[in-house]
């Protein structure tokens, strides 16, 4: 019998290699808008960020997004995905 493969991604904040559905997806939709797909299921071009807050801060810091959508993203967006992440955690 052959085992399942599972789908890994990397963290754009610490850079480790992670079981996708522990991670939490930043999503940029085709509007060019961006928010958290915790489902993992949207369309449109996604990066992957551990659940922690430093893992985000880490990727900001590191413009961790900015490379991955190759795009500025302005600091309103990291604002309100900041917000959610912390609700997130809660």
């Amino acid at each position: 019998m052959s085992t399942k493969k599972i789908p890994l991604r990397q963290c754009i904040g610490c850079g480790e290699m992670k079981n996708k559905k522990e991670m939490i997806r930043v999503l940029k939709t085709s509007e060019d808008e961006f928010i958290l797909d915790t489902t993992g299921r949207k369309n449109g071009r996604g990066a992957y960020v551990c659940p922690a807050m430093e893992c985000f801060q880490k990727a900001v810091k590191n413009k961790g997004l900015e490379r991955s959508f190759k795009m500025a993203i302005p600091k309103e967006v990291y604002e309100t995905l900041e917000k959610e992440m912390g609700k997130l955690g809660e």
